[in-house]
């Protein structure tokens, strides 16, 4: 099993590249919403994975593990991963495919992601009973909350999806 992920990974990383969302330029870019080439690359990532992740899941293939919503670990790590993304021009993916690609800015962003989880692992037990658990929703999912199947909205996102892509190419960006 392990080759499949080694594979899948190579695969992953040469459509990285071909993409060329491993550009600095299209980071920023991307972060400064002048280049939706990323996003694009992302929310088709997101759709390829929901669908192949739910049929497969669908087929008994595989299970799917819900973990709980705690909105302080949430939205905490979501502003520490965006302060890091726009201090440093990668996220950690695209750090270690530029990296590959020989541009060596990006191994501050590896060490610096390397010494953010060392701080993690030391400042856990502090966290486990402040942010990480504030806000604990529980194991919900959004067709949970929309009281609708998985493939309603996954439908739904995906005509939402195209609409905005289609719009974004309009305009150029």
């Amino acid at each position: 099993m392990l080759i499949n992920g080694l594979v899948t990974g190579v695969l992953f990383g040469i459509l990285l590249q071909r993409a060329e969302v491993l550009r600095y330029d299209r980071q920023l870019g991307a972060l400064r919403l002048q280049d939706m080439t990323i996003i694009k690359f992302m929310l088709s990532a997101i759709i390829v994975s929901m669908v192949g992740i739910h049929a497969l899941v669908d087929l008994e293939l595989a299970k799917l593990s819900v973990k709980p919503l705690v909105l302080g670990a949430n939205i905490g790590g979501g502003l520490l991963f965006g302060l890091g993304w726009g201090i440093l021009g990668y996220c950690p993916g695209t750090a270690a495919g530029a990296l590959g690609e020989g541009r060596l800015d990006a191994l501050w962003g590896i060490m610096g992601g390397l010494a953010g989880a060392a701080a993690y692992a030391e400042l856990y037990p502090a966290m486990k009973a402040t942010l990480l658990s504030m806000g604990d929703v529980g194991k919900v999912t959004l067709p949970q909350l929309l009281g609708l199947g998985h493939w309603p909205v996954i439908v739904i996102f995906i005509v939402v999806v195209v609409a905005v892509m289609r719009l974004v190419e309009r305009k150029g960006l």
